[in-house]
Order: C-alpha cells, then structure tokens, then sequence
C-alpha cells in the first residue's frame, strides 16, 4: 500500500504544475486566472494570450499526464518497492485521477487551476491510445456543430468508457470506472459552462463552428 499512496501523491503534484501558470511566470509574471473566463487552462491561454503561449501550456499540462500514467506507475523508487499486492490497473487509475484532480486543485497554485481537459489527453495517451482518435473526433464533431468547447469536452470524456464498452470485449473494470468518475467529475469543474449555456451567454469558437450565424 506505500506504493499505493506514495506515486498516487507523486502523481498528485505532478499535476498541480500548471502548465499555464509556468508559462506565464517565464513570461513576466502573466497570470491568466486575472484574464477571460479566469480559468488557468489552455482555452483561456490561447484566447488571452495566443497560439505560442497556449502551445506550451498543452506540452506541459499534456505531457505530465502521460508520464503520471506511462511511467510513474512501474518506476522503480529507492526505499519504495514494487508490491505485488497492489494490481496494476488500478494502481495506474489512482495516478490518472491523481494527476487530473492536481491540475484543477494544485496544491501550489491555491487550488486554482485548470479543468483537466488537457491533462485527461495525455491520460488517455497513456492510458488507452486506441481511444484518443474517437475521443477527439467526439471534440471536434461537437464544436463543429455547436460552437461550444465546454460542451465538446465533457461529451469527449464521456465518449471514454462508452468506446472501452463498444470496443473491448471484456473491457478493464478499473478503467472502465475511471472513465465515468472523470466524466462526471469533468462535467463538475465545467458547471459554469453549463450555467452559461442554459443562459445563453457561453463563447462559440466561431471559426470551427458550422452553423454561425452569416
């Protein structure tokens, strides 16, 4: 179990390094929770800040959920040795969860952080690449049609476990439970969206969005 806990918290502060708020301390102490929706994900960087700025802020927010995923789970750690206890699967799990809840509450950062949508990518890069291709054709299908990027990434997330199902003839029980905690808990931390498109007022990404009004 100390291997349990020690990588799901190692993975936890992996997480809480954000990609975006890195980016805008190397760039003269930007901090884009002051800025558009106040969100510290790669959406908010790219409208407030541009391509480059939101182009690094993915590398980072994406890449360490892969490595939380890819490499953290079956490293070898001085002091802290393999328990042939734990199972694997659900090991790899507790530091994919671990790695997403760190970027939305970092713990260095005042728990303010992002909404997971790109961390969850190199989750799942990690996790299941077979799945990425679907997921991110559910994204962009759904932005297309409707404008909305809140939208598309909780359908994106929820399309996760409903492929591993269609797919898999007898799919992990650990990721299949994955997958829903993260659709749930990703239509969680975009609840503002929700609230924005009932009202009527949530930004369309208007040059991906079909049917925008001419």
């Amino acid at each position: 179990m100390l291997e349990l806990g020690v990588k799901t918290l190692i993975a936890y502060l992996l997480g809480a390094l954000i990609g975006s708020l890195i980016v805008g301390r190397l760039r003269g102490g930007v901090d884009i929770r002051t800025m558009g929706s106040g969100n510290a994900g790669g959406t908010n960087a790219l409208r407030t800040q541009g391509y480059m700025f939101a182009f690094w802020v993915m590398v980072i927010d994406i890449g360490k959920g892969w490595v939380a995923v890819a490499l953290l789970p079956s490293l070898s750690m001085p002091g802290i040795p393999i328990d042939p206890s734990v199972d694997r699967d659900w090991l790899t799990v507790a530091c994919a969860a671990a790695v997403v809840v760190g970027h939305v509450y970092p713990v260095w950062y005042g728990f303010r952080g992002g909404k997971g949508a790109a961390t969850l990518i190199g989750v799942l890069a990690g996790l299941k690449i077979s799945a990425l291709l679907p997921v991110l054709a559910v994204w962009l299908v759904t932005v297309m049609i409707t404008g909305f990027v809140g939208l598309a990434t909780m359908l994106a997330v929820a399309s996760f476990p409903a492929y591993l199902y269609i797919a898999e003839p007898t799919p992990s029980i650990a990721l299949l439970t994955f997958g829903c905690v993260m659709a749930l808990f990703v239509c969680y931390t975009h609840r503002s969206n929700i609230d924005r498109m009932l009202q009527g007022s949530e930004n369309r990404v208007r040059r991906l969005w079909l049917f925008r009004p001419r």
